[in-house]
Order: C-alpha cells, then sequence, then structure tokens
C-alpha cells in the first residue's frame, strides 16, 4: 500500500459510498485500487457496484470460559468487565452475557484463581470481492457484523487489516457514520480524508465532529458538498474554512445519480457527462494529481 484516502463524515445518508465507488472506479483507470467498505453495520458498496459477495472469512473474538471448580466468586472479572458482560448474583459466581462481551480479555488476565480460559465465537465476516464495472476493475473488501452483534470495532479492524494486506498501489476506505472509535480505526493511516457533508443544519452540525476528529488525528481533510442544491451552502463554506480547509467539489442534487444507484452502475459510468458525472471526475482528478 503506497496511499490510504479515507471517505467519511459525521451524518449518515450523505454520500459517502456513492462518492467511494465512484472514486475507486474513477482512479483504476490508472492506478490498482483496493476499496474497504468498513461500515460493517451496513455495508453497501458491493450493491452499488452490483456485485455479489465472494471469499468469506470469519472474525472470531475471545469469549471467556469460567471453570467454576476453580472460581472463588470473588468479582474481580465482574469489577474489571467495562462491557457488563459478566455478571454475578449476591454471593454467587459469575455468569457470561455473550452478546455484551467485547474479546478484551480484562477479565482472563485479572483472575487471581485463574478460573477463566479463552473460549471464541464470532463476531461477524470480511469479505474479498474482485469487482469489474464496465471494465474497470477493483478489489473489495468488506466487512460485515453479524446480526445483533453490538461491538464493531474487531469487525472493522479485521476488514483494514485484510483490506491493508491485499493493497499495493491505491487504498480507499468507506467509514461508517459518526465519530466513535470505529470511524478512528477505519482511517488510522490515512493520508487524506475525503468528509463528505450535505447543506442541511444536520449535515453541517456533523461535518464539524468529522473535522474535530481528523485535526485530532493529524489527516489532511477535504470537504466534498454532496445534493448540492437543496439549501444554502455559505455554512458548509464557512464551516470548512473555519477547520483549515476547503470544500473541493460541490455534486449537485439530481435525478440520474439516484438512477446510477438504482442500476449498481456508478455516475461516472453511467452518464459521465452529466453534471453530477463531471461533479465527481473533477474530485478523481484532483485526488490523481495529489496521489
Amino acid at each position: 500500500m503506497k496511499v490510504k484516502l479515507g471517505v467519511t463524515g459525521g451524518k449518515g445518508g450523505t454520500g459517502k459510498s456513492t462518492v467511494a465507488t465512484n472514486l475507486a472506479i474513477g482512479l483504476s483507470e490508472v492506478r490498482d485500487v483496493v476499496l474497504g467498505d468498513l461500515d460493517v453495520e451496513d455495508p453497501v458498496d458491493h450493491i452499488l457496484l452490483n456485485t455479489e459477495l465472494m471469499g468469506e472469512e470469519p472474525v472470531k473474538i475471545m469469549l471467556p470460559v469460567i471453570d467454576y471448580s476453580k472460581c472463588t466468586a470473588c468479582g474481580v472479572c465482574v469489577k474489571v468487565c467495562d462491557t457488563g458482560a459478566l455478571l454475578s448474583p449476591k454471593g454467587g459466581k459469575p455468569f457470561v452475557l455473550p452478546r455484551l462481551c467485547s474479546g478484551c480479555r480484562a477479565c482472563y488476565f485479572a483472575c487471581p484463581e485463574k478460573a477463566i480460559s479463552e473460549g471464541g465465537r464470532i463476531l461477524g465476516y470480511t469479505y474479498f470481492t474482485p469487482a469489474n464495472v464496465d471494465g474497470a476493475q477493483i478489489k473489495l473488501v468488506t466487512g460485515l457484523l453479524r446480526e445483533g452483534e453490538e461491538h464493531t470495532s474487531p469487525v472493522v479492524l479485521a476488514a483494514r487489516a485484510r483490506a491493508e494486506s491485499v493493497a499495493n498501489d491505491v487504498l480507499i476506505v468507506d467509514t461508517s457514520a459518526g465519530t466513535g472509535n470505529n470511524i478512528s480505526i477505519a482511517l488510522k493511516g490515512a493520508s487524506l480524508a475525503i468528509a463528505v457533508t450535505e447543506p442541511t443544519p444536520l449535515g453541517i452540525h456533523d461535518l464539524k465532529s468529522i473535522l474535530e476528529l481528523t485535526q485530532v488525528m493529524s489527516i489532511e481533510t477535504w470537504v466534498v458538498e454532496n445534493r448540492w442544491g437543496i439549501g444554502p451552502d455559505d455554512r458548509v463554506v464557512e464551516t470548512a474554512r473555519k477547520y483549515g480547509t476547503k470544500v473541493v467539489v460541490k455534486i449537485p442534487y439530481a435525478r440520474e445519480v439516484v438512477e446510477s444507484y438504482v442500476k449498481g452502475i456508478p455516475i461516472i459510468k453511467y452518464m459521465p457527462d452529466s453534471r453530477a458525472g463531471e461533479a465527481i471526475r473533477k474530485l478523481v482528478s484532483i485526488v490523481k494529481e495529489v496521489i
């Protein structure tokens, strides 16, 4: 991996995956591109690329197994568990709530009686999918959390590691919404982050949050304004300037973007000469120059 780029944004539904898939397809014309879909709770890049997930590998984490013949009900394991996965009735011995366990091993190391051993369970999966979109070829790595699970970070970490292991030129990671630790895990090592937002009050509010995060991580960040035209964009420009960056591209709110989404053909291939297609091609051109 020579270059790692992150496509992110505080608010959900702003078009991060649309930007990430189109950017990957555009860069693939001149570079070897790996796209990592690290939105493990709702990965959609394979849908936008109209391809089926392949190459499944499980993501396993530690699950404590208690030997009650050794356990003295001292309660140390319950005290060190910060997710509430270990509970102990008054005067009784602890038991495990698997869905709450993050696999951190704190209980394993803390138990003074060595009554806890390492079991395991599957938290999610990663996939490796070669994708071909109208002659453009990229490698897609996807992380997927199992239904009902709560701990995203181990799956994000596993998917990121798999993407980095197969990338030898350009890696683009598509993060989930928000600013939690799953976002910082996904963006770790990135040379550039592209924050996708929209000209709405909530979009601007969450843009501030993601720009604060990338500042803390010392990652250069550009802003892409999606759905340009649905509201005044002066506050988007003002917010970007406040955090020492700028709006590099404005993607208009357009019917053809929705059509390309439905057909599973990125707009850069579906209608490259449309206003939205031209905006995406401008972004690709700028990124090409930088990398």
